[in-house]
């Protein structure tokens, strides 16, 4: 099958310099809608990916998320965000970014052009069979991330990429192929606009319906957060008040005895 980077596509717009901040903004707001649609024609991928993501989790394993720049720093925000959100390990859903931490903040000169380290960095982590890789670039020819899904098929880890490019290297060595085509960029090649928000939706979509899946909501509520402050104290406190009617004071009572609104919540009803 052909390959041709839309993603460096020429812009649909010209002579930016030219345009008002109006203009400006309203132009890449336009662009910005395109994206939920283009992200809707994969949700049957996006299922897939997610249902084996469960699979695999429900076995003892973890999701690794793997990329440079952008979208290395994208998948180490979502996999940041899980523990506090979710009350999961730090270790269940992993972000690992080509240049290590250093190239969270900076870029790290060509850390993404070496083939070899993705692997290598993943076996950092003890990787097995039992875990979930998803490589993401938007490009979907990533040196760093294709040498890791290699090898991680060669392994049988079951392995799955998010890309914004049809028919890329990355799309054609993975198992659970995710192609988001938004289409060029408002500034040409500016993967970060389109390509980076498409990415993030789709992060969101995999870790929290996994997390749902896993059994980590109860209703529409993230009854196993972790209270790290003041504000999530005070949505715990009115969760559990919501939930089996006490007044706020003995809601926070309950909260600070069992440290957890899952638990509160549970030995309450059993009490009852």
């Amino acid at each position: 099958m052909s390959f041709k980077k839309i993603t460096e596509s020429v812009s649909n717009y010209d002579h930016l310099e030219k345009m008002t901040i109006d203009e400006l903004t309203k132009n890449i707001n336009i662009e910005d809608k395109s994206v939920a649609y283009a992200v809707e024609k994969e949700l049957r991928n996006i299922n897939n990916l997610i249902v084996k993501v469960i699979s695999q989790m429900k076995k003892g394993g973890r999701l690794f998320y793997i990329g440079s720049g952008t979208s290395g720093r994208l998948g180490i925000v979502d996999a940041s965000e899980c523990p506090p959100t979710f009350g999961v390990s730090h270790e269940l859903v992993i972000g690992i970014i080509a240049g290590g931490d250093k190239a969270i903040r900076k870029s790290v000169e060509k850390a993404e052009d070496d083939m070899e380290k993705g692997w290598f960095d993943l076996k950092k982590f003890n990787i097995t069979k039992d875990d979930f890789v998803v490589g993401i670039t938007a490009s979907g020819t990533t040196p760093y991330v294709l040498g890791a899904l290699i090898k991680c098929n060669m392994n049988k880890i079951p392995t799955g990429c998010i890309t914004c490019n049809p028919n890329s290297p990355i799309s054609e060595n993975c198992n659970y192929p995710i192609q988001i085509i938004v289409g060029p960029e408002f500034v040409t090649g500016s993967s970060r606009m389109k390509a980076g928000t498409a990415q993030k939706m789709v992060l969101n979509m995999i870790t929290t319906s996994t997390m749902i899946g896993l059994g980590k909501v109860m209703g529409n509520k993230m009854v196993d957060m972790q209270l790290s402050n003041e504000k999530l104290i005070k949505r715990g406190t009115n969760m559990i008040s919501e939930q089996i009617g006490l007044d706020e004071v003995e809601a926070l009572k309950l909260l600070m005895k069992h440290k957890s609104v899952r638990k509160a919540i549970n030995k309450h009803k059993n009490e009852s």
